[in-house]
């Protein structure tokens, strides 16, 4: 049900954060959020490894906006709904009457959720399914010390409806509590306050004081210790990991320092991590007060630590100011990755920020090749009907850090500077669309220095397909360097023995790899291999663009290496391509098929699907 014009305009005045113009719904939510709004969230919910579920109830606290409506929408995936109850003004529950929609293999189920008066809290009793597409159960066997069970979830972008029954769009920011009860021996974190020394008697307590959109939802539950990094910073991780965590992850505190040097305070309160187990299937995720990461970051040389300050950096892009609809994606991540190299820069130099941001350039090249040109827009001009509308994920980080680059070295840092941070200061804890950042683009930036950038080249940037003609490449004096190396070894001019690789950096060693694939025979890849030792490097980025060079040249000698790396590794952005690349080769097919089933109940359900359909192409 559509609101009138008088309604929306009442509700931005209450909302006091989008202009009724910006008043879209989430096509990919069924919420009805124009008329009703999730204010605060608590969860009181049981883990239940056995049967591999949460049950529990939701209590929501709602502000109703418009004063007709008696229904709230709510978004569902394989939710099992035992009851709902209703709170009247005088604070007494009864029961309620409910309706679930028809499945929808994308968004899930509607639940419909009949009032007869505008209640200010509903509770939801519930439980989640198996399979819920959030959920990851781990066995004993599938964790470090092979003793206890894990499980953590992976809510972004629409998957938080599969644990819990909310308005599921990042249009929707709320506060939360929890308690949560989980087995005996094991400790419970959340996107929230986590104390260490908090034992879990009577369950395990959290609070989110800050409103947080759905996606951010986070929870893990494992055999887990904690380290302290810094005043504000800290990081849990299984036993056996701790302290290599703590080790790799020992620059944190500065890193939010640096951040706040350039885009003012950090207003979460602490910035804590999780090492999650391998199966964890993206590289991190900015769940609020504890974002969540992959062991591959783990190198054992702090060689990959952007990924730590790009998540940290998601505290000022994404989870401060967050896009309304996943149409807008390049909001939270193009912001995201810009903000990240100027972090680096601050903190290890500009020659350092330089190869990061070239090496992230050049790879976003290599990715046009496989992206329609349609798709490869930040956003299309389509109306927000549905996810057929959106853009290319991947492309949407350095297109998006490209873009603002280029407005950073126009305006000059003098200017661009506090123009970024007054749009983090002045949309803090709200929702946004690109017609919103354009707008505050036009009169804060553009209008007072014209020069910076055309109506044209501003809509080429934002609409058009690759990357703009008059976008300025990030050069490195050290990765020029390396061209002129990469060649001659190519050649043959220089021998792999002669080849000085005693201070290249985990950059340098990723683009030589990147620039000698499919460029080179199975000999060379053996000799690179017996003289560096890269089929078993502890540098995961570098062991996977190893072990895909390999692959396209016919190099099966590290077949060994690359099986325990499939075997014990579930980030997508390392299987998928590494599938793919084997299942473009007959001779090395059937051996991907028989690794992939042995190692597919080791992958969170997210690889597990996007394998599937690798695995799946003729």
């Amino acid at each position: 049900m559509k609101t009138t014009s008088l309604l929306r305009a009442t509700a931005c005045a209450i909302l006091g954060t989008w202009s009724a113009h910006a008043f879209a719904l989430d096509p990919l939510s069924y919420a009805n959020y124009d008329q009703v709004r999730t204010r605060a969230l608590h969860m009181d919910l049981k883990a239940d490894f056995a049967k591999k579920t949460l049950s529990g109830y939701a209590e929501l606290s709602l502000d109703w906006l418009d004063k007709s409506a008696r229904t709230l929408d709510l978004d569902t995936r394989e939710l099992t709904i035992a009851k709902i109850e209703a709170q009247d003004a005088k604070g007494l529950w009864s029961p309620v009457k409910y309706t679930l929609d028809k499945f929808d293999e994308e968004k899930g189920q509607a639940l419909h959720v009949h009032l007869a008066s505008q209640a200010p809290k509903v509770r939801i009793h519930y439980r989640t399914a198996p399979t819920a597409s959030a959920l990851q159960w781990l066995t004993p066997a599938q964790t470090l010390s092979g003793k206890r069970p894990f499980m953590f979830s992976q809510s972004q972008s629409i998957n938080a409806r599969s644990w819990v029954p909310v308005q599921d769009t990042p249009s929707v920011r709320f506060t939360y509590t929890a308690r949560i009860e989980a087995p005996e021996g094991l400790r419970v974190v959340m996107s929230a306050d986590n104390d260490p020394k908090a034992t879990g008697k009577g369950g395990w307590k959290f609070n989110m004081p800050q409103p947080i959109p759905s996606y951010l939802l986070a929870i893990g539950i494992g055999e887990l210790e904690a380290r302290t990094l810094g005043g504000r910073t800290g990081v849990y991780a299984e036993p056996q990991r701790i302290e290599a965590a703590a080790y790799e992850l020992a620059d944190t505190e500065k890193m939010v320092e640096a951040a706040e040097s350039l885009y003012g305070p950090y207003r979460w309160g602490r910035y804590d991590m999780l090492v999650l187990p391998p199966s964890f299937p993206i590289g991190g995720m900015e769940n609020p007060r504890l974002t969540f990461l992959t062991p591959t970051m783990i190198a054992g040389d702090r060689s990959l630590v952007d990924l730590i300050a790009h998540e940290l950096a998601h505290s000022w892009s994404g989870n401060l100011v967050t896009n309304a609809s996943w149409k807008h994606w390049w909001l939270n991540e193009g912001f995201t990755t810009y903000v990240t190299t100027r972090i680096l820069e601050v903190l290890y130099g500009e020659e350092v920020a330089l190869m990061n941001l070239q090496l992230e350039q050049e790879e976003a090249i290599e990715s046009l090749k496989d992206i329609p040109p349609a798709k490869q827009a930040l956003l299309t001009r389509d109306p927000d009907n549905g996810s057929a509308t959106y853009t290319d994920e991947g492309l949407a980080y350095p297109k998006g850090a490209w873009f603002l680059r280029t407005l950073e070295e126009r305006a000059g840092r003098a200017v661009f500077d506090p123009f970024l941070r007054g749009w983090f200061d002045g949309h803090a804890f709200q929702s946004v669309t690109t017609d919103q950042f354009v707008a505050y683009l036009r009169t804060n930036l553009l209008a007072k220095h014209p020069q910076v950038m055309s109506e044209t080249e501003l809509a080429e940037w934002l609409h058009g397909p690759g990357i703009p003609a008059s976008a300025k490449y990030a050069k490195s004096q050290r990765l020029s360097a390396l061209d002129a190396t990469t060649a001659a070894w190519l050649k043959g001019e220089l021998p792999t023995v002669k080849l000085d690789t005693k201070g290249w950096t985990a950059a340098e060693w990723m683009k030589f790899l990147n620039d000698i694939d499919n460029k080179t025979d199975a000999a060379r890849l053996k000799e690179l291999d017996a003289a560096f030792g890269l089929a078993k490097t502890g540098n995961k980025e570098v062991a996977f663009r190893f072990y895909r060079a390999a692959v396209h040249a016919g190099y099966r000698d590290v077949r060994p290496q690359m099986q325990e790396f499939l075997m014990s590794v579930g980030r997508q952005k390392f299987v998928v391509p590494l599938y793919t690349a084997l299942r473009a080769n007959t001779e090395d097919r059937a051996w991907a098929e028989t690794v992939y089933k042995a190692a597919r109940e080791r992958y969170h359900p997210e690889t597990q699907s996007s394998v599937d359909k690798t695995m799946a192409k003729q």
